[in-house]
């Protein structure tokens, strides 16, 4: 029964992206008349949770977020078969909107603040457009994520802005001490990357000790290492990054 009614209701997930050409407009209406009774007007929160987020849990990217909102999540969130393709593009396109920061107008080179992230070497921990090196977070869309107040503190106090998912924990095992960031943990083991990108697996039960450090960054300040043209320049640049080609 749920794939005729996924059917009638136009949810074709193998369609063409062009089929269901998303209408943020569209999308804020039928979010306002369907969802925000469980998330609140504007995504903010209540019987279901908010919405207002750079990235949700359990839809972190906007085809996913498409397929909750046509399929549902069990058993919380129920399917929405009677919207259409464009229909569900539409309201994932309005919600993806919701956690992201309107363009601001800085201080700063944004062109020479690329050229301070390649001199500084931050590419060794973190991707945009798909250029660097994955131990930190990916950097291609920072600029719709985070103001600018909130990336220049991040270069500034890195500790203080701790990313989700980048968790570090120290781990004592056969007298050595091993500091990465967490990449699993379950109440048996624990497996985390360490600075060097090398991946450790470990058994809690066969480690002398291990503990999170939730007060502390991977990634090392740049209060000292920028001078304040510098630091003005690298923001105008994260925050220019929006998920466009760079």
């Amino acid at each position: 029964m749920w794939s005729v009614l996924l059917f009638a209701g136009g949810l074709a997930w193998g369609q063409s992206p062009h089929e269901a050409v998303p209408d943020v407009t569209l999308g804020k209406r039928i979010f306002d008349s369907q969802c925000a009774v469980c998330h609140g007007q504007g995504g903010t929160g209540g019987r279901g949770p908010a919405l207002t987020k750079p990235k949700l849990a359990k839809a972190p990217d906007e085809e996913s977020l498409r397929r909750a909102i046509a399929q549902g999540i069990p058993p919380e969130m129920p399917g929405s078969w009677q919207l259409s393709v464009r229909e569900v593009a539409s309201v994932a396109r309005y919600v993806v909107g919701l956690g992201q920061v309107a363009p601001e107008k800085l201080p700063g080179d944004a062109q020479h603040g690329r050229a301070v992230f390649q001199a500084k070497g931050c590419g060794g921990c973190h991707l945009v457009a798909g250029q660097g090196t994955a131990r930190g977070p990916d950097l291609s869309a920072i600029g719709a994520k985070r103001n600018g107040a909130h990336l220049r503190a991040s270069i500034t106090q890195p500790a203080a802005h701790l990313a989700e998912d980048y968790l570090l924990v120290e781990v004592v095992s056969a007298g050595k001490t091993v500091r990465g960031v967490r990449l699993a943990e379950d109440p048996f083991t624990l497996q985390l990357r360490d600075g060097a990108g090398a991946l450790h697996s470990f058994r809690k039960s066969q480690v002398q000790r291990w503990r999170h450090l939730p007060a502390e960054s991977s990634m090392p300040a740049f209060a000292r290492n920028l001078s304040a043209t510098e630091l003005d320049d690298l923001v105008a640049w994260l925050a220019s990054l929006r998920g466009e080609q760079q």
